[in-house]
């Protein structure tokens, strides 16, 4: 059975080059283009795991993730990988991730779209 993933992306073309990527990897792919739509499709389709931006419309990454781990117990414990254009160096915002327990954060000039689904690969299969 195919593991699914949820996307939660504002930028259109990420958000098509993820999909098409994991697609062809045999993930099943959800979209949800802010943090309101991706709370709501990720309580309701529980995915194996969710890749999340910080700067969305109408809700970002860190308050969409804050409510998830809030929510209960699945949400307690799906990975979460964050991706974002934003810098990990801020010290405020290094704690408020890992106070959320997030997998992964990546910055997405960093990463090509590999080594991503290799990141997911891997937390799925407890590598990481």
């Amino acid at each position: 059975m195919a593991k699914k993933i949820l996307i939660v992306e504002d930028e259109a073309s990420l958000r098509k080059a993820l999909v098409e990527k994991f697609q062809r990897e045999g993930f099943e792919t959800f979209l949800a283009f802010d943090g309101v739509e991706g709370l709501d499709q990720a309580e309701r389709i529980q995915p194996d795991l969710i890749l999340l931006d910080i700067i969305m419309p109408k809700m970002d990454g860190m308050t969409m993730l804050k409510k998830l781990r809030e929510s209960g117990d699945w949400g307690k414990q799906v990975p979460v990988i964050i991706l974002t254009n934003l810098s990990s160096d801020d010290d405020g915002r290094i704690n408020d991730v890992a106070e959320l327990l997030p997998t992964f954060y990546l910055v997405k000039t960093d990463w090509t779209l590999s080594d991503v689904v290799e990141k997911v690969k891997g937390r799925l299969e407890g590598k990481e």
